[in-house]
């Protein structure tokens, strides 16, 4: 991402009262309940390729679609969300998940899919702008390390939880692919109603300067962003793998049909992901850095090994890597950010990391895709195996050799 120039962020007015600790809890389920849409849809895949009948190949382009509107809405959303406040971004990003629920529900066609992919990314580069941040409006400056705390787990929880709910109903439920995004959107009513009372600050003044802009860094700190993005977005690429092709393998390769199983691995990589933060957060950032590339690059190896062994426990080990991969990445990646940009400016610097990491993790999992179509799934995973390990162990090797933007603070 360029280094740009832009208007600093307006300031929040603020309450003189503080809001209840239950405020901050209750700022945070948005957040949760729109990531549980995020990830909800990966154990029915199987279920749509079988009655609508598509490759995947194109299984992979829907999967994209949701990065499309994703990194769509982080060029837009967060400055909305500066200008006019977190409200007027959330409301409209729930009712658009809630119609997001709709066309998952009643999908006939590849093409319903994609609109509901696409809406379901919108949604959530909305969230990871404005929700995130009315957790720590809500918290206000004495309660930050609480508001990121809760904002962070709330994502990753709700990342988690999608497709372990999703897998659960599809095979205990009737009608799974409508009872799924039913209970869904009751998720996402309650969501709302905490919006609409949420006791949020409005901005002080509006700003200036475009409305939609390409995310970047101040001049200077283009290198900390590109270290972060060299081990976060291969770790990130690797777990959409997971997330898109994973219940195929489990069903087509590994000979598992089990949708609560699909829903169970993604649910523990997302786990492993936010666990593995808490577990090394003491560490250097070269060595927290450094444990996220190998980390991806280790999984690229264990998935190879899954597909040509044909282990349902080795792809999941392979899926359980990748998280840690892309929670080290991220964490990583962010502690570097926030050490070198100064704050009226970090949250672009976030959304450069986020579009940084989402544009490989939306192309190489969609050439994948089209690869096993071509080739079979076995060869299709190992070459992509093959290209993230690459990728990730150049990543390693980057941060190994950098010392100056790497050196903590004594």
């Amino acid at each position: 991402m360029p280094a740009t120039r832009t208007a600093p962020t307006p300031p929040i007015e603020r309450s003189d009262r503080t809001a209840p600790v239950r405020w901050i809890w209750l700022a945070a389920w948005p957040v949760t309940a729109v990531f549980v849409l995020s990830n909800a849809a990966t154990p029915l895949y199987v279920l749509w390729q079988h009655d609508i009948g598509f490759s995947k190949g194109t299984l992979t382009v829907v999967f994209a679609f949701y990065i499309v509107g994703l990194i769509g809405s982080l060029l837009v959303s967060g400055v909305v969300s500066d200008r006019l406040g977190r409200k007027p971004v959330l409301v409209p990003a729930l009712l658009l998940a809630l119609a997001a629920c709709l066309v998952f529900a009643t999908a006939t066609s590849v093409a319903a899919l994609i609109v509901a992919r696409l809406f379901t990314g919108i949604a959530v580069g909305a969230v990871v702008s404005a929700g995130m941040a009315a957790v720590t409006d809500v918290a206000g400056p004495e309660r930050r390390r609480t508001a990121a705390l809760l904002a962070s787990c709330a994502m990753v929880f709700g990342a988690g939880l999608g497709p372990l709910l999703s897998g659960a109903l599809s095979e205990l439920a009737p009608a799974p692919t409508v009872t799924v995004f039913a209970v869904e959107a009751l998720l996402l009513a309650t969501a709302l109603l905490v919006v609409l009372r949420m006791p949020v600050p409005r901005p002080a003044t509006r700003g200036t300067g475009p409305w939609i802009r390409v995310p970047g860094v101040p001049r200077g700190n283009g290198r900390q962003l590109a270290l972060g993005i060299a081990v976060f977005a291969p770790g990130i690429t690797a777990t959409s793998f997971v997330l898109s092709l994973g219940p195929s393998l489990l069903s087509g390769l590994l000979g598992s049909t089990d949708r609560i199983l699909a829903g169970a691995m993604a649910f523990a990589m997302f786990l492993t992901a936010t666990g593995v933060q808490f577990a090394v957060q003491r560490l250097r950032r070269r060595t927290i850095l450094t444990l996220g590339a190998l980390s991806t690059a280790l999984s690229m190896v264990t998935l190879v090994l899954a597909v040509h062994v044909e282990a349902v426990a080795v792809l999941v080990a392979a899926a359980l890597l990748a998280g840690a991969g892309q929670g080290l990445g991220q964490l990583g990646g962010l502690s570097l950010l926030n050490a070198g940009i100064p704050p009226q400016r970090l949250a672009e610097a976030n959304a450069a990391l986020n579009v940084g990491g989402y544009v490989p993790a939306g192309l190489l999992p969609v050439s994948a895709g089209y690869l096993s179509d071509a080739v079979g799934l076995t060869d299709g995973a190992t070459v992509f195996a093959a290209v993230l390990l690459a990728l990730a162990l150049l990543g390693a090797l980057v941060v190994r050799t950098t010392r100056r933007e790497l050196t903590d603070p004594s």
